[in-house]
This record gives structure tokens, C-alpha cells and sequence, in this order.
């Protein structure tokens, strides 16, 4: 598998402040990549970094196995990292017609980008009149006109209404398929549970995790319990070799798997010991309660 991007404990340091610490992951060639985490987490200064528009404080990243230098590896990239900025009183096709001069690319491929972001009829219409969602459709054509290998994209659906937001995740999804691999950064995770095959997720400019999605989701999952012996239940659980974290809300103990158990081996064993259970469903967890998960187990 071809290596597009790679980072090598890269750091950035402002003042006081650890923006990014010690982050090393590995892009390969087809895939999409969510760095994931809260507002604050790193993932923009991260995305910096790599289009060298924020200088690293130590560590390394490597465009294209390091065969390329990044100025020149930097064109074959396609990058939203800020809020499209186009002339207003101009139309989207003279919008993009500037950015091909800009980028030095042909105009040809202008109408083939305008139609893969759903924006082929407006290509007559000024900039000033379309919907941010528009914009950001925009500003997504205007990153595929150079033919990029990899787009990145910073928060690609922020302050855009549910059409909007799923308009862009359609967009993305259908460049994927066309073989441009694709890195966002995003702090939601419906996005990139949706929309990535894999993730990167950040705290405080820290990894905790990195891997692809499906797998990640793919836990053991939990047992939700009730009982009338719940004292005696949740010390049988907190000595139990195949359960790990124990939680109790609502009304419901929930008992994290952290091996392969059957609900109905369990729920015998609790039955000889003397517990009945008026309620056990084993259910996966979400990617939501695999983040929770993840970020309490770092907090600090």
C-alpha cells in the first residue's frame, strides 16, 4: 500500500500550551482519515503543520514516502483549512477560472468539478448569492481542480444546517470512490463514524487512539443488568475475569465486556450464585461511548 502521508512524533509547542504532542500516524493511498477530538484538541494545528502554514516545534512528517519535497509534494494536494474566501460579485466559474491561474492548471476540468459538488447549474451565478453550504461546496471544487491525491479538509460541515451537512458527506463519500484519498478533521463523531474508514482520535493534542473505525466499534460491547442483589451482583462483576469497567445509571448496571461472554452463559452463572436477573441485553457500543470511554480513561 502506498504511503501518502506519515508523521513522526510531531510536536507543536505555543508558549506554555502543547497544541500537538509527540503525534505519529501513517496515511495510506484510498482511504479516509478522521482526526477526531473536541475543539481544542489539536486536530487544525495538526493539518497546519503538514501544509506547512504552521512551523512544527520538533518531530517529522513525510509527504509521499519522502521522495518528494514538500513544496512540490504540496501540489498534489488539495486543502480546506479555513472558510472559503471567494470575489463575492463574481460567479463560481470565474471564482475557479482565477484559481486555475492561481494554481497554474487548465480550465478544463471546471465544469467536471462544479458537477461532482452539485453546482454545475450555478456556475453562472455570484458567489455572494449562494448559501454557506454552497460555498463550501465551492470551495471543495475549487481543491479538486488540480486532480489532488489526497484532500484535506478542516471541519468540512461546521455551521451548516442537516441538508447542508449531508449534501458534504455525500460529496466526500463519492470523491473516495473515484480513489482520492481523504483526510478531515472533525469534533463530531457522527461524521466520521459515517463517513471514514479510519480515525485518529486527539485530547489535548494527544493520540489515544488510532485504527480503523469498524474495528474500533467492533468491541465486546456491555451487558446492561438489573437485579435485586445489585451489591452482590457488582462484586461478583468487579472480580469477573471478562469484564473490565462497571457503571450504574438510571436504574441499569452497565458491565463493559472485555472477552467473548454469552448472555445466556452469564445469565445461568448468575442464577446458580443465587442472582436473578430481571434484565440483561447485551448491546454493542457506539463509536459515542467507545470515545467516552477512551477520553475518561485519559483524563486528567
Amino acid at each position: 500500500m502506498e504511503t501518502i502521508l506519515s508523521l513522526q512524533n510531531l510536536s507543536k509547542n505555543y508558549k506554555n500550551v502543547k497544541a500537538v504532542q509527540n503525534l505519529s500516524f501513517t496515511i495510506e493511498k484510498g482511504n479516509v482519515y478522521g482526526i477526531l477530538g473536541p475543539n481544542g484538541s489539536g486536530k487544525s494545528t495538526t493539518l497546519g503543520m503538514v501544509l506547512n502554514v504552521v512551523n512544527k516545534t520538533s518531530g517529522n512528517f513525510k509527504w509521499f514516502n519522502g521522495n518528494v519535497a514538500v513544496h512540490d509534494a504540496l501540489k498534489r494536494v488539495g486543502a480546506i483549512i479555513e472558510r472559503p474566501n471567494f470575489y463575492p460579485y463574481m460567479t463560481a466559474y470565474d471564482n475557479l477560472k482565477l484559481v486555475c491561474k492561481i494554481k497554474s492548471v487548465s480550465t478544463n476540468k471546471i465544469d467536471e468539478k462544479l458537477k461532482i459538488v452539485g453546482l454545475l447549474d450555478r456556475k453562472d451565478s455570484k458567489f455572494k448569492t449562494f448559501s454557506l453550504g454552497m460555498k463550501q461546496r465551492l470551495a471543495i471544487a475549487s481543491a479538486l481542480l488540480n486532480d489532488p491525491e489526497i484532500l484535506i479538509l478542516d471541519e468540512p460541515t461546521n455551521g451548516l444546517d442537516p441538508q447542508g451537512i449531508h449534501q458534504i458527506r455525500e460529496i466526500i463519500k463519492e470523491i473516495a470512490t473515484q480513489g482520492t484519498t481523504i483526510l478531515l478533521a472533525s469534533h463530531l463523531l457522527d461524521e466520521v463514524e459515517k463517513v471514514c474508514s479510519h480515525v485518529v482520535i486527539l485530547r489535548k493534542g494527544v493520540k489515544i487512539y488510532s485504527g480503523r473505525v469498524d474495528e474500533m466499534v467492533a468491541s465486546q460491547g456491555f451487558f446492561e443488568l438489573k437485579t435485586d442483589k445489585e451489591a452482590e451482583l457488582i462484586a461478583i462483576l468487579e472480580k469477573h475475569e471478562s469484564f473490565g469497567k462497571i457503571t450504574k445509571e438510571e436504574g441499569l448496571i452497565k458491565a463493559f465486556l472485555t472477552a467473548p461472554l454469552s448472555a445466556s452463559d452469564f445469565n445461568k452463572a448468575m442464577f446458580e450464585q443465587g442472582i436473578v436477573l430481571s434484565h440483561l441485553v447485551n448491546r454493542k457500543e457506539s463509536l459515542e461511548e467507545q470515545f467516552l470511554q477512551l477520553t475518561e480513561n485519559q483524563s486528567n
